[in-house]
């Protein structure tokens, strides 16, 4: 468990993650940004513009700005997350059942715990159970805005990790929303939304390209699945999970990962913050505070989050661990496996979306569970980073191990163990550098500090020489899209 990552993965891992590191703490200053307007004189134009109508009433599109950032934006959020999720069936973590099984062990287990511990706690304090699937939710945006702000330096496993428990985790909150979340349907709007689907789906596998095409029919389709009474993101997710995201032979990247390469800053930079800026401004006081605690729906929600996330994916984890030939990588031990469970109590985007699913005729209870889902959010990041930060140390090392690439091939070294041009250029920087010392010390010897400054400028003018040319055939490898093995190395 959380090995090192071929090297394909990880740089696709790596261009995703920063995407989202972005999105995230752009997301972060949304919501401080939503707080501080519904909570300032400024209140009564948060209220105004959240709930200001538009759009074409004979149409069924009338809605409040709040509903079209929910059901409009999120629909983008949840395009990005159906080609994650169908890129990682077919060439990441999830195409191999075995390698598959722990993120989903863990995802499952951490979104059955947290439902459970807030219908234990909804009960024993007689409170409403429709918010069960509220806690079930990790938003990866908001963990990894976490971590940047710590500025701690995972290991990619470990990130891999993250992000496909997360994708996991959307697949299951996605078919929670379409199964548990959806009024009364209307069959001839759903037929025609499927329709649509169908129609896009045979346009891709007749190699139609231009947004021109694909646009409209996604617009169109998503206002037959709103009007349908299905939730409109499952519109998003489905288009999503139909790109074609293997690579054909010429191709440098499959069409769903340069759909995503293009869509995905607009989701984590544009759609997500916006969602959140209209979603999170809930009053907040001392009392409204206290009120999180002594409620049982709100309580269940912030012991879900904290308690249950926590819980369920370590003991996933460690499930997974006891029961297969699975065993936890030697540079880590359970106390990271913990950190990470507790990050993925950082319930946000769509914890908010369910929660005005589920309490949507109580506005009054929606902004309390909303000022739940903040709450729980916020002491699951400040226990992750109390736990991360014991071990940055750690952390911080093996990153480096990851990252240094010491002949200057563009690869790193630890993917080069096996290469031997590899210890080939490592000999060769080595015997330059031997040579170069021997001079400096016969240098010393004769004390004169003319040779010794002229054999020192030779030697720093040789390894930017090196430099250069390594970064040449890097810039040259990526340039002509140089296929790779399975160890990462060009082909």
């Amino acid at each position: 468990m959380f090995g090192r990552l071929p090297l394909p993965e990880r740089t696709y891992l790596t261009d995703a993650l920063r995407t989202e590191t972005v999105g995230g703490l752009l997301l972060l200053v949304a919501a401080i940004a939503a707080l501080v307007w519904a909570n300032t004189p400024l209140a009564g134009s948060y209220e105004t513009v959240r709930d200001a109508h538009l759009g074409p009433s004979a149409l069924g599109l009338d809605l409040s700005v709040q509903h079209w950032a929910a059901d409009g934006l999120l629909t983008v959020f949840f395009f990005v997350a159906g080609i994650e999720l169908k890129r990682e069936l077919v060439a990441g973590e999830l195409r191999d059942p075995r390698a598959a099984a722990l993120p989903v062990v863990a995802a499952v287990c951490g979104m059955a715990v947290p439902a459970l511990v807030y219908v234990l706690t909804s009960t024993l304090g007689g409170g409403a159970l429709g918010g069960w699937a509220v806690p079930t939710a990790t938003d990866i945006a908001f963990a990894l805005a976490v971590l940047a702000v710590i500025g701690t330096s995972l290991p990619s496993a470990l990130r891999a990790f993250l992000l496909t428990l997360a994708v996991v985790d959307d697949l299951f909150a996605i078919l929670i929303i379409a199964v548990f979340f959806t009024s009364d349907l209307d069959f001839a709007a759903l037929g025609g939304a499927v329709a649509g689907l169908v129609l896009f789906r045979l346009l891709l596998r007749a190699g139609v390209r231009g947004w021109y095409v694909y646009v409209p029919l996604a617009l169109v389709d998503w206002a037959l699945m709103y009007n349908s009474g299905v939730h409109a993101t499952v519109a998003g997710v489905a288009m999503g999970l139909m790109l074609r995201c293997h690579r054909r032979d010429g191709e440098s990247r499959s069409p769903g990962e340069r759909v995503e390469h293009l869509v995905r800053p607009f989701s984590a930079g544009l759609a997500v913050p916006l969602f959140a800026l209209f979603s999170a401004g809930v009053p907040v006081s001392g009392g409204a505070l206290a009120e999180v605690f002594t409620q049982p729906e709100t309580l269940g929600v912030v012991l879900g989050l904290v308690v249950g996330k926590t819980v369920g994916v370590f003991g996933g984890t460690w499930l997974a661990a006891r029961f297969t030939r699975a065993s936890l990588n030697e540079d880590l031990d359970w106390g990271d496996v913990l950190a990470l469970a507790a990050l993925a109590g950082i319930g946000f985007t769509v914890s908010l979306l369910i929660g005005e699913l589920a309490f949507g005729d109580d506005p009054g209870t929606t902004a309390e569970v909303k000022a739940a889902v903040l709450t729980g959010s916020l002491i699951a990041a400040v226990l992750a980073t109390v736990l991360l930060r014991l071990r940055v140390r750690r952390y911080r090392a093996l990153y480096e191990d990851e990252e240094r690439d010491e002949d200057r091939s563009g690869v790193p070294d630890i993917y080069e163990q096996d290469d031997p041009a590899h210890h080939r250029r490592m000999a060769a920087l080595y015997e330059a550098k031997a040579a170069a010392h021997r001079q400096l010390a016969e240098a010393a010897e004769r004390g004169s500090p003319s040779d010794a400054a002229e054999v020192t400028e030779a030697a720093e003018r040789a390894d930017k020489a090196e430099r250069a040319e390594g970064v040449e055939r890097a810039e040259g490898a990526e340039a002509a899209g140089a296929p790779h093995d399975d160890g990462g190395r060009p082909a």
